[in-house]
């Protein structure tokens, strides 16, 4: 069997031979076909995979929960400054995260951070940044990893002076040593280095699209640690009290968390639960929207659609190239079969069966949609890059988009090229011997 197909594959490439130009012509439509399919393939990959990374990144089943900062004024539709006075509201604080933990059902985790600007200081070197205070959740739900040491722990109550240390100003600071165990200074404060954050690669675009930072210079303290010495920002002091005639106008962050992060058992609840987290809040903070709530991942998840819908018309555009191809296999075949009537019948008289003549034609048919599919996907990879230099989206090409290229590559070359073998065998070889 493997000689017989050997031997009309020799025919099939010899026919082919005796006209190159016509057969590069013919497998045009299959190398366009081919190469949009691998480069369509490979932007869905790469969409798929920077989705999986931002959800990787923002955890699943968030509802993040952002104090909004206080603001002086507002303008009326004259462009005017007006004064707006506004009801009395605490800010987001740790009494908001118990009454969430009370009444939202099917709560995983929760994280809290707040925030301040900081300098870190070990010996002679100093990293501006700024310093977290977090619970021990923060880290989890951020998907945030060691990379040396240890995170916080139970003991690490009652204002205790540890810290974690992203990357980036773990290797500023102690510049190739170990930190682990040594002591920096922060905000007039000494902490001792008990954790190191592992590097984690985020493009800038995604921080953004995201609404995240990659934490590589922060200085990570215990929640307990930054309100007792650092800053308890729902504390009033004389210094916050005003005068009517105090021409300071300067409006402070009253809120004592900067963000909540509520992780959920159940995606199903996200919407209701943030509906329910909002009217909560709304009715503790006096019906004042001094917050903002975001579910990262429905966001994500709409992303995705969208990527799909356009994968999706990608997919038909390649769909419908590889069909202009295949027809032109079809009719340049079926012009070679009216060409080659002689050929045909000449091979018949001399013994060569119909199935002889449907491999030789169909061989020759496959050949050329291999030849273009080879090509089609040694540009389709050539191209995935070149768009992901220029057009700044990320690309995967993967070994299984290849093999599907192929695939196709081939069963277009039967499809389309049965029909034309069909043909030239089915002829009488003493017509086809006549025929001038």
């Amino acid at each position: 069997m493997f000689v017989y197909i050997r031997r009309n594959l020799g025919l099939a490439i010899e026919g082919i031979s005796q006209n190159k130009l016509r057969a590069l012509l013919t497998a045009l439509g299959i190398i366009f076909g081919v190469f949009a399919v691998v480069s369509m393939l490979a932007i869905g990959n790469g969409a798929k995979k920077s989705i999986l990374d931002q959800l990787k990144i923002i955890g699943t089943n968030n509802i993040v929960i952002n104090s909004i900062p206080p603001e002086q004024n507002g303008e009326d539709s004259g462009g005017n400054i007006k004064e707006e006075k506004k009801s009395y509201t605490p800010g987001l604080t740790l009494k908001d995260v118990e009454a969430i933990k009370s009444i939202v059902p099917g709560i995983e985790t929760l994280s809290i951070e707040t925030e301040d600007d900081a300098k870190i200081l070990y010996g002679k070197n100093m990293v501006k940044s700024k310093c977290y205070g977090v619970n021990n959740d923060f880290f989890n739900v951020n998907n945030l990893e060691l990379s040396k040491g240890s995170f916080f722990s139970g003991n690490h109550k009652n204002g205790v002076n540890v810290c974690v240390l992203g990357a980036n100003a773990a290797a500023r600071l102690f510049l190739g040593k170990n930190p682990i165990g040594s002591y920096v200074k922060s905000n007039h404060v000494v902490f001792k280095v008990i954790g190191v954050l592992k590097k984690r690669l985020i493009s800038k675009e995604n921080l953004v699209k995201l609404d995240v930072n990659n934490y590589s210079n922060i200085i990570f303290i215990p929640f307990d640690t930054f309100k007792l010495r650092i800053n308890n920002k729902i504390r009033i002091g004389k210094e916050d009290v005003k005068r009517d005639d105090d021409d300071e106008t300067e409006n402070k962050n009253y809120h004592q968390l900067d963000k909540v992060v509520v992780k959920l058992a159940d995606a199903k609840s996200m919407e209701s639960s943030a509906e329910l987290i909002s009217r909560l809040l709304l009715r503790r903070h006096n019906n004042q929207a001094d917050f903002e709530i975001k579910v990262p991942e429905l966001l994500i998840k709409q992303q995705q659609n969208t990527q799909e819908t356009m994968n999706l018309i990608l997919a038909v555009i390649a769909g419908i190239s590889l069909l202009v191809g295949g027809i032109g296999i079809m009719n340049i075949m079926l012009a070679s079969v009216l060409e080659r009537v002689k050929e045909i019948g000449l091979r018949r008289s001399i013994g060569a069966t119909e199935k002889d003549i449907i491999y030789q034609f169909l061989l020759e048919a496959i050949a050329i949609s291999l030849f273009g599919g080879i090509i089609g996907v040694i540009l389709g990879i050539f191209g995935a890059k070149v768009i992901a230099a220029y057009a700044d989206i990320s690309t995967v090409i993967s070994f299984a988009s290849i093999l599907i290229s192929f695939g196709i590559a081939v069963s277009i070359g039967i499809i389309f090229g049965i029909m034309p073998a069909q043909k030239a065998a089915k002829m009488d070889p003493i017509t086809a011997l006549r025929t001038d």
